[in-house]
Order: C-alpha cells, then structure tokens, then sequence
C-alpha cells in the first residue's frame, strides 16, 4: 500500500509535519489517535485514566485494522507505542512505507516538560520514563523503519525537505502522490 506512515516517540513532531507534509505532497492526513478521540468520544487522557493502557493498546490494534482495509494514499500518524504491540509493526509494514523520527530523551523532554497531555510522563522523573521507553522502543523504530529521520533541532520546513528527498531517493516509484 502507498501509504506513508510516520512513527517515533511521543513529542517529536508526528503530527505537525504530518499535516504539513499532507499539504506539500497533496495526500490526505490522518492521526490514529485522533480517530481513537473521535471514536470513543474521549481524549487519550480519558482513555488512559478510566480503561488503562492495555485497552488503549487494543483500540489501537483495532484502527490500524480498519486503516489496512480502507486507506490508500495517505499520510497517517501513529501513536508513539504503538509500533512496540506484538503484531502492530508487522500490520504498518503492510499498510504503508515507515518512516521513523529519531530524536534524543532529552530533546523529547525539552519539547515536552510543560504538556500535561501525555498520560505516560505523568508522575516523578518524566525525563527518566522518557529514557527508559526510548531505550524499549528505539530498536523497534529502527527494525521495522524504512527511512530514519533524524528530527532534533530541526525546523518543520528542513524536516519535510528531507522527508521529500528521501521518499524519491529510496522509495521512489514505488510511492504515488495523488
């Protein structure tokens, strides 16, 4: 499928550049998370707090289920944990080219220090928990990653530049734009 699905930690721009990237490369946008809010009817945090991660991890399974038999052309955003759920890699490879935005714990925490909207960095030391998911995560980023992207200190524009460059150098016809 000519999707583009873009991956990484929580904070490290998905979603900004995901709009913008939709607007440059003229293909629809789409934020799992946001299809779950709409969903359910509730914020991530709501989920979070009266189901627990687990059933959070489940309607995120189901989404991305429903986006293999739906999407085609399209830029999607997925959750930062969603990738690490046994299966969830393996359904993104079918669903579309995966890119990974790679950035630093303490990049992620710069960026995030204020938000009270991540239901995982609530509590004491969040660089700490920051650290210790990246460390969880960041090789299954990198495992099932078709293109890296390096983020950290980056301007949006710089970052779609790079995006688009790297799409035709190592996808090339291989992805369409509508």
């Amino acid at each position: 499928m000519n999707n583009i699905i873009l991956t990484g930690f929580m904070g490290c721009g998905k979603s900004t550049v995901g709009i913008r990237l939709s607007y440059r490369l003229k293909m629809p946008y789409l934020d799992t998370d946001k299809l779950i809010e709409k969903e359910q009817n509730r914020s991530i945090c709501e989920i979070f707090e009266t189901e627990g991660e687990a059933y959070f991890r489940l309607l995120e399974k189901e989404c991305v289920e429903k986006l293999l038999q739906t999407t085609q052309n399209t830029i999607i955003s997925v959750g930062g944990g969603l990738i690490a759920e046994p299966g969830l890699g393996d359904m993104l490879k079918k669903l579309g080219k995966i890119l990974y935005f790679e950035i630093s714990p303490e990049g992620i925490y710069k960026r995030l220090e204020n938000d009270t909207s991540r239901p995982l960095l609530m509590g004491e030391e969040p660089l700490e928990k920051i650290r210790m998911l990246m460390e969880k995560r960041k090789p299954i980023y990198e495992a099932y990653a078709d293109i890296i992207i390096p983020v950290e200190d980056r301007t949006f524009e710089d970052i779609i530049c790079t995006i688009q460059e790297e799409l035709d150098e190592n996808i090339g016809d291989e992805w369409t734009q509508p």
